[in-house]
């Protein structure tokens, strides 16, 4: 119960790592607004399996990627209070090589991964300031620290993700703020799932512990930079890749 009582906003938090994340919350009694994108079916699916634990989840659409979805989502969130901890995991992903790249999938992977990103942080800090408390995790990847032969735009969103989370840190430390990052390797979900499995028995193969994580792993590792266990961890990028890097 280390999360009761608290509000937790989560984007893209019905599939995948986020998914993870936001019934980890949830079984610590946290009430938990989880955002998403089109995808219904999953959305009621993670409420349903959270009806039976200490906190809850509330689903609710939103495209944070705008201004107008990310600030509804959280003054929605807030309504009854504040925002304790926000969880950046929206993200998309379209690979392609770059010389062949189109620019509909560069914008599209920029827009998509550090929007919500700016969005919500701007809008979660003005709810934290109040109380002069709150954290924020942020989610990367190692593609973001080694890059990856064809993603360079995610690379790019990536390594993004990682500088803003330590510029950010500085910002709202003084505010009793922390903000870290969590950078996830070769992790059991439907992305992986379409990637080829020659490529990925070759990543796993040079992994420390020659294996996928899971999603719960990544979202151990968010539960502990967000909880009163990491009160003097700010500006840092935990990785989680089962020793790839």
């Amino acid at each position: 119960m280390e999360f009761a009582g608290n509000t937790i906003v989560v984007t893209g938090g019905t599939r995948g790592i986020g998914r993870a994340i936001a019934l980890r919350f949830a079984r610590e009694g946290a009430r938990v607004f989880a955002a998403y994108l089109r995808n219904e079916n999953a959305a009621r699916e993670v409420a349903a399996e959270a009806a039976g634990l200490s906190g809850e989840i509330v689903t609710l659409q939103a495209d944070v990627s705008t201004q107008e979805g990310a600030q509804g989502l959280i003054e929605t969130a807030a309504a009854s209070g504040t925002i304790d901890i926000l969880i950046n995991n929206a993200g998309i992903i379209r690979d392609g090589y770059l010389a062949m790249m189109a620019d509909d999938d560069w914008d599209a992977v920029i827009r998509g991964n550090l929007y919500p990103l700016f969005h919500c942080c701007k809008w979660g800090i003005r709810k934290m300031m109040a109380n002069r408390r709150g954290a924020i995790v942020n989610v990367s990847s190692i593609s973001g620290i080694a890059g990856t032969a064809g993603q360079t735009n995610y690379a790019a969103s990536k390594g993004g993700i990682i500088s803003f989370t330590k510029a950010l840190a500085r910002e709202t430390g003084p505010m009793g703020i922390r903000v870290n990052a969590v950078v996830p390797g070769l992790i059991e979900t439907e992305m992986i799932a379409g990637m080829k499995r020659d490529m990925v028995d070759r990543i796993v193969a040079g992994a420390a512990l020659g294996r996928l994580g899971t999603t719960c792993e990544v979202a151990d590792a968010v539960a502990f930079l967000a909880s009163d266990r990491a009160t003097y961890i700010t500006g840092q990028s935990l990785v989680v890749d089962g020793g790839i890097l």
